[in-house]
């Protein structure tokens, strides 16, 4: 593991799959030197993708962006766990999971983009619906407590549900609170099945490597601020990683988040101070 800054690393690489909450933004704004820093980056002429656990689909996620003041032309686009779940929906309907079933999604600001134009019905309760889909965390207005009143008749009867943001914590304007992650862990603590979409889990990186047609893996860097789900997801889909200070773990010491890190096997290639150029 190396301590380096990102201009000085950015040249040895071919491609950069860049982490958006804990990275560009912080919470429901960004980092003011992300947006300059992005576009310094794209002017080494190599394809950016943006990887990230919303559980929102590509277009959502960069119509945020451009309000925060990042170029459009800075990236290729954003693929979210949202993106990459609509995906597996749509090759799965009609098999897996039948037409017009009935299906729940919880997620911020009500979003349903993950599912929308697949023909499926949107109910209003987990108890009505065939599928659950925890697409994001309301852990700011919403206690663990509520959602497992929420959820536990659909956890009961076996629903089958999908978490398409894994990120167990996350960045809001009150500080941070449990994700998404932490209530579909909480489905299985009630007996509930998941399927786990997003970050560290292969379907993404998959889907990341098709776009970018890039046959050597090791000549990719991976950039996030989660060891859990940027470093470890990155290591496992034979990239090279680096754990960004700024985020989730910004308040711990150098040594602390090596410990983390080495905790869970996923220690990153690089270690740099903050997503700036």
């Amino acid at each position: 593991m190396k301590y380096a800054a990102l201009a000085e690393i950015a040249p040895m690489f071919d491609a950069f799959l860049i982490d958006q909450f804990g990275v560009l933004l912080n919470g429901d704004t960004a980092y003011p030197w992300a947006p300059n820093a992005l576009s310094k980056l794209a002017a080494l002429g190599k394809p950016i993708l943006l990887l990230s656990n919303s559980g929102r689909r590509s277009a959502p996620n960069a119509q945020r962006l451009d309000q925060f003041g990042f170029a459009r032309d800075s990236y290729m686009m954003v693929l979210s766990s949202g993106e990459a779940a609509h995906r597996y929906f749509s090759m799965r309907l009609g098999d897996e999971i039948p037409c017009g079933s009935s299906i729940w999604v919880h997620g911020r600001g009500n979003d349903t983009s993950a599912v929308d134009g697949l023909g499926l019905t949107l109910v209003e309760d987990a108890d009505e619906a065939e599928f659950i889909i925890i697409a994001g965390s309301k852990g700011d207005e919403l206690s663990l407590d509520d959602y497992r009143d929420m959820l536990i008749g659909a956890a009961e009867r076996g629903a089958q549900a999908f978490c398409i943001n894994p990120d167990m914590k996350m960045l809001t304007k009150v500080g941070q609170r449990f994700g998404a992650g932490r209530i579909a862990t909480l489905y299985e603590e009630l007996g509930g099945p998941v399927h786990w979409i997003g970050k560290p889990y292969p379907l993404i990186y998959e889907i990341a490597k098709d776009i970018l047609k890039m046959p050597q893996a090791a000549r990719v860097l991976c950039i996030g601020d989660s060891p859990d789900h940027d470093i470890q997801g990155g290591l496992r889909a034979g990239f090279e990683t680096a754990l960004v200070r700024t985020g989730l773990y910004a308040d711990l010491s150098d040594g602390e988040v090596v410990e983390r890190c080495s905790s869970i096997g996923a220690m990153p290639n690089y270690v740099i101070p903050s997503f700036d150029m």
